[in-house]
Formats: C-alpha cells, sequence, structure tokens
C-alpha cells in the first residue's frame, strides 16, 4: 500500500522536514509514505482568493496519484479518532487501495478537490498552521498503522 501525503507549500523549515521524515522512515516496508509537495499560488492584493484556489486545485489534480482513495484533511471536516484512521487504513489495505492525503494552502481547497474526497478528516477544531499538519499527520498515520501491526507505540 503507499499513502501518498499531497501537500501544497514547499521550502519548510527545517523542523518540519525533520519532523516529517521522523515519522516517513518508521512506516513498515509494506507501507510507503511519500510526500508531494506543490508548489503555493503566489499572493498578491490584486489576487483573489477564488483565484488562488483554483490554481492550486489545478495543480493538485495534475499530481492526484491514480485509482487512490482521496482523503482531504479540512478544518470543517468529520473529527476522526485515531482507531478510526487506523480501521479507514485497514479498509483500504483490505481492498489493496491507495490512499492519498490533501492538505491545502494557507487558503484552504477548492469545493472540486473536497467535493471528489473520499474522506473529509478535521485533525482539529483548532487552526493548525499547515507545516504542522504534515508532521502530526504523518505520526498519525504511522500510529494507525502501529495499531493495526500491534506495536506498542499506541497506548489506550
Amino acid at each position: 500500500m503507499k499513502l501518498h501525503l499531497l501537500a501544497i507549500g514547499q521550502k519548510m523549515p527545517d523542523w518540519v522536514s525533520r519532523g516529517y521524515q521522523e515519522y516517513s522512515k518508521r512506516m513498515t516496508r509494506e507501507v510507503m509514505l511519500n510526500l508531494i509537495e506543490l508548489k503555493a499560488e503566489k499572493r498578491s492584493s490584486a489576487t483573489s482568493v477564488e483565484h488562488i484556489k483554483a490554481a492550486e486545485r489545478d495543480r493538485i489534480l495534475a499530481h492526484l496519484p491514480p485509482r487512490s482513495s482521496l482523503w482531504v484533511l479540512d478544518e470543517h471536516g468529520e473529527q476522526v479518532t485515531t482507531l478510526a484512521l487506523a480501521e479507514g487504513l485497514r479498509i483500504a489495505m483490505t481492498e489493496g487501495q491507495d490512499i492519498c492525503c490533501v492538505i491545502g494552502g494557507a487558503d484552504g481547497l477548492h469545493e472540486d478537490i473536497k467535493s471528489r474526497a473520499s474522506k473529509l478528516i478535521a485533525l482539529s477544531r483548532l487552526t493548525l498552521p499547515h507545516a504542522l499538519v504534515r508532521v502530526l499527520l504523518a505520526e498519525q498515520l504511522y500510529r494507525a498503522l502501529s495499531i493495526l501491526n500491534h506495536h506498542p507505540y499506541h497506548r489506550e
């Protein structure tokens, strides 16, 4: 199984790269975590939020891995537990399906991306910086896999 993490934003601070890499390297051989970083649209006073979202939508659509289940992170999505996330991964693995998790840019995601999602997930009701979401999502995916593999990383 492949887990793709498709994120708007490049040139992250060093702590983000180190945090993401820490959890990425912990993944099992059966599950590969693949980060796809996409350029954020330039902001200016003459550029509308809709224009920014549309440009980022086009970049996302061009890089969506084929035949992957689309899980979109959105602050208005369903708040799931780690156990529910593990169950979603278990189902996808059983069905032989890859997963692509999408993290939008500073202005959020275009409705076209959200409407394609098989899961719309909120990691928190708090507003989180997108860089932190990368690390948090990588950790939660690792934690969910550790649950499925009966690894002692997760404790109830």
